[in-house]
């Protein structure tokens, strides 16, 4: 059901899915009768994904309305553009969807042009049952100007006073406000099939340097020579690839530069600057022995870094044998808000010379590219 403004429903059941499209974080307040939060903990956003029966994973948010905390009987789902430098009116469509055990009611405001956040919808409890209403209020001030209306105190930076006479000492300092800046991620290492988000800033792209470094162990016996490719597509929908053969040029077409060739146990560095490319695709290749052995026996992994804080470890999981070929870590740049960070572990058919290829959507095919051979043209 297509919701207009002002418009309720029924929601059904206890479990609730809600959803935003389009290129915006999604944050929820949980408000007690007098529409006020009952401190920081609730509000669930990407600095803080969770909350006593609220959990937010990316731009879905789960809700088990008996599981709120006490006295919460409502729900305020806000939109902010993921570039928190941009407005509504530059960020385009957005909508929100409600999925529960009744089926699902959508929001899509129109009109949108200098807001920098929107309350979408609202969950409300009324004589003991929940219903959902589309609200699309604007707000010029941000999240920030949101929270600060629903009772939570945000950080800012406070200038310091001008020397003066001595007076008594201060009272103790409030408990810290809430950060709503975006943090770095950290170090962390992705699961199977896991992905994270490295913020970046509307200045990031394009001057910020990222690197991509595969490191792998060596063998008790043989040869341990793993090669790093990039493979990406230019802005004419050509795919390209920086490797020991095309090691690129960093400021300069392909933006991206291989830091050499290893020949032996030990890492390979690509350095890209971001934003360049709307998908890179990070792979290894190895002919070692003729393909025995898997890339996991090697420990091989890829690590993704922004020199910023935020530290991505790719891994791999499987013992396949016999593949020349995996296909690791995918950079997706099409977030406004971020770089994604994909772990992707796809394997080439054994003993196949065919080199992954990258699609200008991002999709990945193994076993359907070009083929080379170490040390010959």
């Amino acid at each position: 059901m297509q919701l207009s403004p002002g418009q309720n429903a029924p929601v059904q059941g206890a479990a609730v899915t809600v959803a935003v499209t389009g290129a915006v974080d999604l944050t929820a307040l949980v408000l007690s009768e007098d529409g006020q939060v009952t401190g920081d903990a609730d509000m669930v956003f990407f600095n803080q994904p969770a909350a006593p029966g609220v959990v937010l994973r990316g731009t879905e948010l789960a809700v088990t309305l008996g599981g709120l905390r006490p006295g919460a009987v409502r729900l305020a789902l806000v939109a902010s553009p993921q570039d928190e430098d941009l407005t509504f009116g530059a960020v385009g469509s957005v909508a929100l969807t409600v999925t529960h055990d009744g089926g699902a009611e959508s929001f899509a405001p129109t009109g949108l042009s200098t807001e920098t956040a929107l309350v979408l919808c609202e969950l409300y409890l009324r004589n003991g049952a929940w219903k959902v209403r589309a609200v699309g209020q604007g707000y010029a001030s941000g999240l920030a100007g949101v929270a600060d209306d629903f009772g939570i105190e945000v950080d800012e930076e406070v200038a310091a006073p001008a020397a003066g006479p001595a007076s008594p000492p201060p009272p103790p300092p409030p408990a810290p406000a809430i950060d709503l800046a975006k943090r770095p991620t950290g170090a962390i290492s992705l699961a199977k099939d896991g992905s994270a988000k490295i913020p970046l800033t509307k200045a990031d792209r394009g001057s910020l340097e990222l690197t991509a470094s595969l490191r792998w162990e060596g063998r008790s016996k043989g040869a341990s020579d793993l090669d790093l490719y990039a493979l990406f597509i230019d802005e004419d929908g050509v795919e390209h690839a920086v490797y020991y053969k095309d090691q690129g040029a960093l400021h300069q077409a392909p933006f991206m530069q291989l830091s050499g060739d290893s020949r032996g146990a030990g890492e390979e560095t690509i350095r890209l600057i971001a934003g360049r490319h709307r998908y890179v695709l990070f792979c290894a290749y190895s002919a070692v022995s003729n393909g025995a052995g898997s890339f996991f026996d090697y420990r091989a992994h890829v690590v993704v870094d922004d020199g910023q804080g935020s530290q991505i470890t790719v891994p791999l999981f499987n013992k396949a044998k016999f593949s020349y070929w995996v296909a690791i870590a995918l950079l997706d740049f099409t977030d406004p808000g971020g770089v994604g960070v994909v772990q992707v572990e796809k394997y080439g058919k054994n003993f196949s010379e065919k080199r992954p290829v990258l699609h200008p959507d991002g999709r990945v095919e193994m076993s359907k590219g070009k083929v080379e051979f170490k040390g010959r043209e």
